[in-house]
């Protein structure tokens, strides 16, 4: 099987090509630096919901309220370490992109376009799992629902 190959390195980057991936590269960080404060807003309210359920003080709802309290907790928690993740390829692509333009440093321009793909891939696999999911859900509802009649 014959494999043609391109070397990527002779490709010139014009400066129209050079404005628009210097233009993207800061929105990537300004999108990264937000998402990273949002990460930290959901771990927040993670957490500040577990306190807000524990100052309950009814003996009857003590058990099931700090139950609940503490899984929807760990659910946020897990929802911003699955956010994190996508936020910091961006933010390593910003960077990156920007001190390869600055530079004309082909490795590191590899490096940032990497870093890019990694995100658009976490992104991807986390949409097939998170549709999935949905999948399963609408089914199981269709299938209760019929069960019911």
């Amino acid at each position: 099987m014959e494999t043609t190959q391109s070397n990527l390195f002779e490709l010139q980057i014009d400066e129209l090509s050079n404005g628009y991936l210097k233009e993207t590269a800061k929105w990537a960080k300004f999108l990264s630096i937000l998402g990273f404060i949002g990460c930290g807003l959901i771990v927040l309210i993670g957490l500040g919901m577990t306190f807000l359920f524990s100052s309950f003080n009814s003996p009857e709802l003590t058990g099931s309220v700090g139950m609940y309290s503490s899984g929807l907790s760990l659910v946020y928690i897990a929802l911003a370490a699955l956010y994190f993740f996508p936020c910091l390829y961006l933010y390593r692509f910003s960077t990156g992109m920007q001190a390869a333009l600055r530079a004309g440093e082909p490795v590191q321009l590899q490096t940032s376009f990497r870093n890019l793909k990694s995100c658009f891939r976490f992104i991807g696999i986390l949409t097939i799992i998170l549709m999935s999911i949905y999948l399963l859900a609408i089914v199981g509802v269709a299938i209760i629902g019929f069960a019911s009649f």
